[in-house]
């Protein structure tokens, strides 16, 4: 019934604008910032050369949002448009961002950076009437100690990604877990966010195990997965493989028949494409046309962030920065992120909350919040750091 009702509204609004000149409509433009090079999209292959991983710029998700809301922002008087710019580093960066303000007028950035990037950005903008969006970095701690007040987060948090999991293995009963992490920064962030999640939802990590990438017999303790999987016992194992080169092994090699979570096997994520219910198939439609891909996480907190301020633009009746802006923070925001339960963002740290799926590589299996776990006031409130835990201030 959303559905249709916005629909309906849709067709109301596009007709009444129908006669509405392109000369006559106000420049609406949303900016695109993204590192020039960014190590982040170097391309991962394994020893042999096989491809691990190519991680895509999500620039296509910004493109598909704009694409589909043309006749909306059209119908609004709004000339809307996106503007795309990078640098190499955060400082040029941030001098890209001020030149779009001053000549452009663009007020709204969606940010693919890394934390680092993320933060001068913010702190270089503070004081100027300017929203930045987060749509790649799901560093925990830009959502606690570093959080900003005009610094949007759409992407989850790995706390809200660890939590899922946690809740899917609670629910089936999984609570005894064996970690493998791997040696990278990374692994450990990620093994210390499900360990967090464990204890949150009552599950019991029995045993953390440390791997490494190598065939020398002397450190086969670390690098024979039969010797890593052994006793004790457990029901399931947590996977903490940033790099994904030894962890693409893991699966039906343990020394015992249990199932892998985390950087193989049941994976958390934003978006999947193999996500079928709620619209997804016509989001994941109408992206591929755009970029001749699958959707990815990132692709689509690039799609919601926009969806996110045309949202608030339609519902405030215009361009204005400070409506917008309250609009976007406040309980009114019902956005729908095709997942099935609208989404707002949280007002103690400025994270969308939104369901995560659980996915394996071709299909996905559940969608978190689980029905068993509730919450005084919102359960996508489960996920992530909730308001009493957070050491957020603005």
């Amino acid at each position: 019934m959303r559905r249709l009702a916005a629909a309906l509204l849709f067709t109301v609004v596009a007709l009444s604008g129908t006669a509405l000149q392109a000369q006559d409509r106000k420049p609406f433009a949303i900016g695109y910032l993204q590192i020039t090079d960014d190590p982040r999209y170097t391309e991962r292959r394994g020893y042999t050369g096989v491809q691990l991983w190519t991680r895509h710029r999500p620039v296509d998700g910004a493109e598909t949002a704009v694409r589909e809301s043309k006749v909306l922002s059209r119908a609004l008087g709004l000339d809307l448009s996106l503007v795309r710019a990078e640098a190499p580093d955060a400082e040029g960066l941030a001098t890209q961002a001020r030149r779009l303000l001053a000549k452009g007028g663009v007020r709204f950035f969606l940010v693919d950076a890394a934390s680092d990037v993320l933060l001068t950005l913010a702190d270089a903008l503070a004081g100027e009437d300017a929203l930045l969006f987060n749509i790649a970095e799901p560093d925990d701690a830009l959502r606690r100690v570093n959080c900003r007040r005009n610094l949007m987060h759409v992407l989850p948090d790995r706390s809200m990604l660890a939590d899922a999991l946690a809740q899917y293995l609670v629910a089936k009963g999984w609570r005894n877990v064996l970690v493998l992490r791997g040696p990278l920064p990374e692994d450990t962030v990620l093994a210390g966010a499900f360990a967090a999640s464990a204890h949150k939802f009552g599950a019991k990590i029995v045993a953390t195990r440390d791997f490494v990438l190598s065939n020398d017999p002397r450190e086969r303790d670390q690098n024979n997965i039969v010797l890593l999987t052994g006793a004790p016992d457990y029901d399931v194992v947590f996977l903490a493989d940033s790099d994904g080169e030894f962890g693409r092994y893991v699966p039906y090699q343990t020394g015992r028949p249990r199932p892998i979570v985390g950087s193989e096997g049941l994976i958390a994520s934003a978006w999947d494409w193999s996500w079928e219910r709620h619209g997804a198939p016509q989001l994941n439609q109408r992206f591929d046309r755009t970029a001749a891909r699958r959707m990815q996480d990132t692709d689509w907190a690039a799609w919601a962030a926009a969806k996110a301020v045309l949202e608030a633009a339609s519902r405030t009746g215009g361009a204005d920065f400070a409506a917008i802006g309250a609009y976007l923070r406040g309980p009114e925001l019902t956005l729908d992120t095709y997942k099935g339960t609208p989404s707002s963002f949280r007002p103690w740290n400025n994270q969308l909350r939104q369901p995560i799926l659980l996915h394996t590589h071709d299909a996905t299996i559940a969608r978190a919040p689980l029905p068993e776990f509730l919450h005084q006031r919102d359960t996508l409130d489960t996920l992530g750091i909730d308001e009493p835990e957070s050491t957020c201030r603005f």
